[in-house]
């Protein structure tokens, strides 16, 4: 039991000491990026009335179909700039790189 104590003790010791030679890397402030509100707004859905008519329905239709067009619209956005945001952080770190080299 002792000897097991004494082995994780000196591996413990010896994986700390490793990290510790090392000079702390400078903190980086990646690149952020803020989404167009569009991006974040919730996504409206058309909802039928209760006593809904076949007037009701055709309109229903016509809304909803536009209200998924412009959630769609808004949802390729915020992917665009997530994406964007990536190349950023990506480029960033890249430089870095060369820097420290």
């Amino acid at each position: 039991m002792r000897r097991w104590i004494l082995t994780a003790f000196l591996s413990f010791a010896g994986l700390t000491g490793g990290c510790a030679s090392r000079p702390a890397a400078p903190p980086v402030a990646l690149p952020q990026l803020t989404p167009p509100p569009a991006a974040e707004a919730p996504c409206e859905a058309y909802v039928l009335p209760p006593d809904a008519t076949r007037a009701d329905l055709d309109e229903g239709y016509v809304r909803r179909g536009a209200q998924i067009a412009a959630c769609d619209a808004a949802r390729r956005l915020a992917l665009e700039t997530l994406k964007a945001e990536h190349a950023l952080e990506a480029e960033t770190l890249r430089r870095m790189g060369r820097r420290r080299r």
